[in-house]
């Protein structure tokens, strides 16, 4: 699992590079037509939206797997190793239960709700339910991530902790 882990964080970071910069460049088209040409382009502020939504939900992913996500911690470091090790499989589990029924699950219905219905957007005239598609598939990586790091603290060493 770990293999797999690794690999999907180094394709997340990829894709998050890439959808930073192409953010960047449809917001620099959009205030360059906008103000220099004096032509506004119509896609531009949809686009953007659309691409910040993936880099928010996919960026989620890529900061659960490196640890650097919001956490309290003063506590959790005072307590001794093994209510520390089972602290952490439980809240890992916590994660597990809702990247899976609230991002993959909820998520997904969402995603195919509004891809079934039909919607277009306005000025690009994509499937609604594509910017949706983002949830379920961050929740996907999440649990993958929960499942490897829970992995990770069975087989670590109690001295480690």
């Amino acid at each position: 699992m770990n293999y797999l882990a690794v690999c999907l964080n180094k394709i997340l970071e990829v894709v998050v590079t890439i959808l930073v910069a192409a953010l960047v460049f449809v917001v620099l088209w959009g205030v360059l037509s906008r103000f220099v040409i004096n032509v506004p382009s119509r896609w531009t502020e949809e686009l953007a939206t659309q691409i910040l939504a993936w880099i928010s939900m996919l960026g989620a992913a890529v900061v659960f797997r490196r640890h650097e996500h919001l956490g309290v911690d003063y506590f959790f470091n005072k307590w001794d190793p093994q209510a520390r090790r089972i602290n952490e499989i439980i809240i890992q589990l916590a994660i597990l239960v809702f990247a899976s029924g609230v991002m993959i699950w909820g998520g997904g219905c969402l995603a195919w709700a509004t891809w079934n219905s039909g919607q277009i957007t306005p000025a690009l005239g994509f499937r609604s339910g594509l910017v949706y598609l983002c949830v379920p598939l961050s929740g996907l990586c999440i649990a993958v991530f929960a499942i490897d790091e829970i992995g990770k603290i069975i087989t670590k060493p109690g001295e480690e902790w």
